[in-house]
């Protein structure tokens, strides 16, 4: 799954109206897609005015420091050069700064408050809670290829049996052992699902997120899918599992790595592709940029612009090797054409950020490597029974195009024991939905949908017996 990341940190400086003593810590929540994230304003009065340092509790940021602050007639001003954001608000009688916060081109409301703020208790009537009714245990495994520690959970019907496992795939961006993503745990409620059905999950964290070991940034593909292996190895070891019923579930960009598995490893008696890619991942990001942009009202002609952009972006990124190289090129490039077309850059931000923020964001080895794949090298040499379904509304890796591509693919590799499925009003994260689009994520309070749910179970039964 193309993971949704904001690393927001705001900071604000000295302020004051209305005779009220504005030192002290002032608290605030910024919601962003569904994402809240708690702002913690300390302030200090000083010979020359105000000085102030902003706690990001969610993030484990602490006394950032703010570029330029004003405060003139109630109204506060202040931005932050090195985070690219700015804010303005206006203390009120009550206590309180009712504010706009801006970055990247995003327009946020955001409001301080002496008094403490809570988050917003978000419904998630899927998310199971303990006691469980099955057996649980975190558990622990090595990848020796990179020597690195993988943590995660595995749950079984019981501790007395063999049972079948799965191993659950996580998609794109750094994702713990639930998948966590906007309140939502789909891993979580797979896992539950699935063990209540008969059927083991280990699913675990991926490596650098949270409780396992190892370097995130500089992995590809390639590398998690050894991760994977070693998950394997692992549950081999154990008497509790029914070793020649072992399975893999990637969701997203975990579909990429269940058949690049599948396809080497004979340990692997079946797999299952949520949402997995069937297309390049150059041709999906193209695809998936406009669908979500059309979902959320974007102007036809400046996105059709925007997407000539991005295909130049990603034409250099392909083609090229070295890494520092590309960056380079791609920087002439974006030089080139944002002087021709300012209209493209986010507004408040200048040129140079922009393009610094597009470089960092798509030259990674992962993100090249997503790229250049072509699931065909994978899928024509899968040879174990295999399920393939999609949303129909997802815009993330579009329904149709990717399940007919993973179906000719299986085919022309000889392999007749597989079934691929779109399922009605279900989006990328496989939750009953209304556009599909990514902001609808956090609004809904389904994680994953039931009907999903049994397609999954009631066909490994048929695989397992």
């Amino acid at each position: 799954m193309i993971k949704l990341t904001f690393n927001i940190i705001i900071a604000l400086i000295a302020l004051s109206g209305y005779g009220q003593d504005i030192t002290g810590q002032w608290n605030g929540i910024l919601k962003v897609q569904g994402i809240q994230l708690r702002l913690v304003i300390n302030i200090t009065e000083t010979d020359s005015g105000y000085e102030s340092t902003l706690d990001s509790p969610d993030q484990g940021a602490k006394n950032i420091p703010v570029t330029l602050t004003s405060f003139e007639d109630s109204m506060l001003h202040f931005e932050v050069s090195a985070l690219k954001l700015s804010y303005s608000g206006s203390l009120n009688n009550d206590g309180i700064i009712q504010g706009t916060f801006k970055q990247m081109g995003q327009t946020l409301p955001l409001n301080f408050s002496k008094e403490a703020v809570e988050k917003e208790k978000l419904i998630r009537p899927q998310h199971p809670t303990k006691p469980y009714p099955y057996y649980s245990e975190e558990v622990t495994f090595i990848n020796p290829i990179d020597s690195i520690s993988l943590s995660g959970t595995l749950t079984l019907p019981t501790k007395t049996e063999k049972y079948p496992v799965v191993v659950l795939i996580t998609g794109s961006g750094p994702q713990n052992r639930d998948e966590e993503i906007l309140g939502h745990k789909p891993f979580l409620v797979i896992a539950d699902h699935l063990t209540k059905k008969g059927i083991g999950v280990l699913r675990f964290d991926d490596r650098g997120t949270a409780k396992s070991t190892g370097d995130f940034k500089s992995a590809t593909t390639k590398d998690f899918a050894t991760d994977v292996l070693s998950a394997i190895t692992f549950l081999k070891t154990r008497h509790d599992i029914d070793y020649k019923n072992i399975g893999l579930i990637g969701h997203s960009a975990g579909g990429l790595i269940a058949p690049m598995i599948a396809s080497e490893s004979e340990d692997i008696a079946f797999i299952v592709l949520l949402a997995g890619p069937g297309i390049s991942g150059y041709d999906i990001l193209l695809q998936q940029t406009a669908l979500i942009a059309r979902a959320n009202g974007a102007d036809e002609s400046k996105l059709q612009k925007e997407i000539a952009l991005l295909q130049g972006e990603l034409d250099i990124i392909v083609k090229g090797n070295n890494l520092d190289e590309i960056k380079l090129e791609l920087r002439h490039f974006l030089q080139k054409e944002l002087k021709n077309q300012p209209e493209l850059v986010p507004e408040g931000i200048n040129i140079d950020q922009y393009i610094s923020g597009s470089i960092d964001k798509l030259v990674t080895p992962w993100f090249q490597y997503f790229l250049k794949y072509d699931p065909a090298t994978s899928l024509v040499k899968v040879r174990c029974p295999v399920l393939a379904i999609n949303g129909e509304k997802d815009l993330q890796v579009p329904s149709k195009v990717n399940l007919n591509a993973i179906k000719k693919h299986l085919k022309q590799g000889g392999n007749h024991d597989f079934k691929t499925k779109e399922l009605a009003n279900l989006n990328h994260l496989f939750q009953e939905c209304v556009t599909g689009s990514p902001n609808e994520y956090a609004q809904i309070e389904q994680t994953f949908s039931p009907k999903a749910l049994l397609e999954i179970s009631d066909w490994i039964a048929t695989k397992v017996k």
